[in-house]
């Protein structure tokens, strides 16, 4: 089989780190209950306690979209409405799940780097009472968000005050939550303060599949576990989902593993940053680096080194590190830049 070169496309393309490998392994063994009934979905669940808060419920699902989608349905009812940033997953990426399984209807705000304000919330709020408009009902940010950037904690604050001042709930894309935490020195908690219900994925940070829809308030995950099953997000054999979170969270590989995504992310700004004919457009608070190339090297070096255009009319890249990223990997892709920029 043609192996991929290791590349910056996105951290979906990285393998898992050997250590969620050897606990689904470990988890590999003898006969458990079914449906999360069983010993590593127990542990799994007293660890994200321990992050989250002893109140929390959570539930763990296959994807990113399932979580999202089912975490929605569980906030608003069909003829609701989510705010959200224009460059939201929810919005750009999930082919429409979100309002096919809501009903609802997404309102999406032009941001220009990917974060919501106070200002902007109290701007979609629009139409209350009246019958004719979509009820707004929620507040959804992403964190860190679709452009690399991370909501500090008096950002996170303020959000959250607004939404609820409005009656809103806040639901908070956390696929890169860990990637947050790290660049705000913080817990996975404080990196998500004032939430309502989280998304929580580890998927990006080195699992297979593992993603979890996490409730700070119990009384909001009232008949989840129906949503969950009706939605065909629920693990028969469960074990092997939690016995992720249960690697990634027992003594911290989820902080390493991010440490290191976010360092190299870093890394690759600060050596192509002052390269003729790249200009970086985003702050590399996580691990993206958002970066406008001439046209004409972009193909190339994509096609080498394998990344997405972001938007083709801008001529804007995204280059995303992971937990496997390496310093030679940075160096060896800066070195290509820099040349394939000279020849421009």
């Amino acid at each position: 089989m043609t192996r991929v070169t290791r590349g910056f496309a996105s951290d979906n393309a990285s393998g898992a780190h050997p250590l969620v490998m050897a606990a689904m392994s470990e988890a590999n063994a003898g006969h458990v209950h079914a449906y999360g009934a069983d010993p590593w979905t127990g542990r799994a669940h007293e660890l994200m306690r321990r992050e989250f808060g002893s109140q929390v419920e959570t539930f763990f699902v296959f994807n990113g979209t399932g979580a999202n989608s089912t975490a929605l349905q569980a906030l608003i009812r069909s003829y609701e409405a989510v705010i959200c940033p224009a460059s939201a997953h929810i919005n750009t990426d999930e082919c429409g799940a979100p309002e096919r399984f809501t009903g609802g209807k997404l309102l999406a705000v032009e941001t220009p780097d990917g974060k919501l304000t106070p200002a902007l919330i109290e701007g979609a709020i629009t139409g209350v009472g009246f019958e004719h408009t979509s009820q707004p009902a929620v507040v959804s940010i992403t964190q860190s968000t679709e452009y690399g950037t991370v909501y500090r904690p008096d950002e996170l604050r303020a959000i959250a005050e607004t939404a609820h001042a409005h009656g809103l709930r806040l639901h908070v894309d956390g696929a890169r939550l860990s990637n947050a935490a790290v660049a705000l020195d913080c817990s996975l908690g404080e990196a998500c303060a004032g939430a309502d219900v989280l998304s929580f994925g580890a998927t990006k940070n080195g699992a297979v599949l593992a993603e979890s829809v996490v409730f700070f308030d119990p009384e909001l995950a009232h008949g989840f576990k129906y949503v969950r099953k009706q939605s065909a997000q629920l693990a028969s054999k469960m074990r092997y989902v939690s016995a992720q979170y249960v690697a990634l969270l027992e003594d911290g590989l989820w902080r390493r593993n991010a440490e290191n995504a976010n360092a190299m992310a870093a890394l690759l700004a600060e050596r192509v940053r002052a390269v003729p004919g790249v200009r970086i457009t985003q702050a590399v608070d996580a691990n993206e680096v958002f970066a406008v190339l001439p046209r004409e090297v972009i193909a190339p070096l994509a096609e080498e080194y394998d990344f997405y255009v972001w938007d083709e009319r801008a001529d804007e890249v995204r280059w995303v590190t992971s937990w496997d990223t390496t310093t030679e990997d940075v160096e060896r892709f800066a070195v290509a830049v820099a040349e394939a920029c000279a020849g421009a």
